[in-house]
């Protein structure tokens, strides 16, 4: 008798939902934290910015060499978790660094940004497209919540460090070293590679036998080794520029418009101030992104991932102009529509890359995916703060209204059917069956 599929993700899906959330949770707080709040102390929000894009910048470089070879890398759970670990390490130097030695700290917070990227968009990213092919965009618009999350405690994250005297940074800082210790051990005691090899199943299906998804699993760690997508091949796609860039450009947005949102409210703190000031206002940002990351995660799922991306491309239009307008009710309105993408839009590279190639180019496609749409975020957070500081906050929501027209485009130029026809080719070529239909064509 056939089992009945269940809509749950299983106590082990759970656990790698939770460990990739934490990792963005970690990602959040050792990168983009001390660019909003630690700026003061270290030098000025244009020159920690300028670290991160060139640090983020030399991942990409790292990220495409990974590419070359990820197909082949036995085990990835582990591979993740030593980078959570190194992560880890250098989070402690942000933290204990003192400013009197900016040149040690900036040089620390550079390689942290550098190993924690990889950790939480990469590593753990393959993992989550290994374990649910097809349910990925549900399953990160759940561990995005993070970002918003994270997010909205910035406020009393800057409250707990300026209160005083004396900036108490470790204690801002000790529930977030805390729940990443909780989430690499969480990584290292319950995920593996693939949920056959603790027992659970691919999307948590259990309408087929242990025995049939073992074999599965099998055929496809052998053909990962053999991929046809290689990172040339998947560069010269005219359709993974179609889509990569727009993904890359709502990172862009949304990671550089929230590490300047202090800089940008203080435009408006006093009329802000009678409604609760700066926390109320990035707290119900937090619940805003919560509820978008996981509608857009739903869709993403139901309706495929170029659907997902299209409504989010549009919201980034509508709140670029509206943004725009020096009025406290448009400029909350400007962040509420980027605050509908933010945790989304680092849903989309897992999605793009599992829906649109095959399970066993999945691996080799999102390592390049990935690391391209990283590489055009990073320079987010330094063009905004540039913007935002020389010509005001109302030329960083004009950037964000153009970059949305420009991904519009591009997005609505993505065929699938061709991804498909390229894919054809290479498989011919070398001699690979053309069955085993791709899955999902949304």
């Amino acid at each position: 008798m056939q089992q009945k599929k269940t809509i749950s993700f299983g106590f082990r899906g759970w656990m790698l939902i939770i460990y990739q959330a934490i990792a963005f949770l970690s990602f959040m707080v050792f990168t983009n934290y001390p660019m909003n709040i630690l700026a003061d102390m270290y030098g000025g929000a244009q020159k920690i910015s300028t670290v991160y894009t060139v640090s983020i910048l030399i991942g990409i470089i790292a990220q495409i060499f990974i590419a070359r070879f990820i197909g082949k890398i036995k085990n990835v759970k582990r591979f993740s978790i030593t980078l959570g670990i190194i992560s880890f390490v250098l989070a402690l130097g942000v933290i204990f660094i003192p400013p009197a030695s900016q040149g040690l700290w900036l040089v620390c917070y550079g390689l942290e940004t550098f190993f924690v990227v990889l950790y939480c968009t990469f590593a753990i990213g393959v993992l989550v497209g290994q374990w649910f092919p097809r349910r990925k965009g549900t399953v990160m618009g759940i561990a995005t919540f993070a970002f918003p999350i994270a997010n909205g405690l910035i406020g009393l994250f800057a409250k707990s460090v300026f209160n005083g005297p004396v900036p108490n940074v470790f204690g801002a800082f000790l529930p977030y070293l805390i729940l990443s210790i909780v989430g690499l051990l969480i990584g290292a005691i319950f995920v593996t590679d693939y949920p056959e090899q603790c027992g659970a199943f691919r999307d948590n299906d259990r309408n087929i036998t242990p025995e049939v998804a073992k074999a599965m699993m099998e055929a496809e760690i052998k053909a990962k080794a053999n991929s046809v997508w290689t990172v040339g091949r998947t560069l010269k796609t005219r359709d993974f520029w179609f889509i990569t860039i727009p993904m890359g450009l709502l990172l862009f947005c949304a990671v550089g418009l929230m590490t300047q949102t202090m800089m940008i409210l203080g435009n408006f703190a006093a009329e802000l101030e009678p409604i609760g000031g700066f926390g109320i206002v990035m707290l119900g940002v937090a619940v805003v992104a919560c509820l978008g990351s996981w509608l857009l995660g739903v869709l993403d799922t139901k309706f495929g991932t170029k659907a997902a991306i299209t409504i989010s491309v549009a919201v980034m239009v509508v709140g670029g102009f509206i943004g725009s307008i020096r009025s406290l009710p448009a400029l909350l309105i400007g962040m509420a529509c980027v605050a509908v993408f933010m945790g989304a839009s680092s849903n989309f590279t897992v999605s793009a890359a599992a829906q649109y190639w095959r399970r066993e180019d999945f691996p080799n496609v999102f390592a390049c995916v990935n690391p391209i749409a990283n590489a055009i975020q990073a320079v987010g957070p330094m063009i905004i703060a540039i913007l935002a500081t020389t010509r005001g906050y109302q030329a960083a929501f004009i950037a964000v209204g153009i970059f949305g027209i420009i991904s519009l485009i591009l997005i609505l130029l993505f065929n699938s059917k061709h991804v498909k026809l390229v894919d054809d080719k290479y498989r011919t070529a070398a001699g690979l069956p053309l069955d085993d239909a791709l899955v999902g064509r949304k």
